[in-house]
């Protein structure tokens, strides 16, 4: 699957707590990576300086949903659902 046009769901949704490019300490979830282009298109898309975890983030039909916001309600979801004491409905 390719990721959806103009979405940046999973460059927004989750932490990063790896160095990024321009956020060396990594970002919390919510919060727009600055290594996201202005057409939702990773700058530093296979270059070393990506964060591992970005690279085996990949898209698929249940993550992605059929909306740019359903991605992003579903990666904020599994972001409280993972964070350390996360509660919350199980991930749909």
């Amino acid at each position: 699957m390719n990721c959806r046009p103009g979405c940046g769901a999973c460059c927004t949704a989750p932490s990063i707590s790896s160095p990024i490019p321009g956020m060396p300490q990594g970002k919390p979830a919510g919060v727009r990576c600055i290594q996201l282009g202005d057409d939702a298109r990773c700058r530093i898309f296979g270059q070393p300086e990506r964060p591992v975890v970005c690279g085996g983030l990949m898209p698929s039909v249940e993550m992605c949903g059929a909306s740019n916001g359903q991605a992003l309600a579903y990666l904020t979801r599994l972001e409280r659902l993972t964070q350390p004491g996360g509660v919350g409905e199980p991930v749909a």
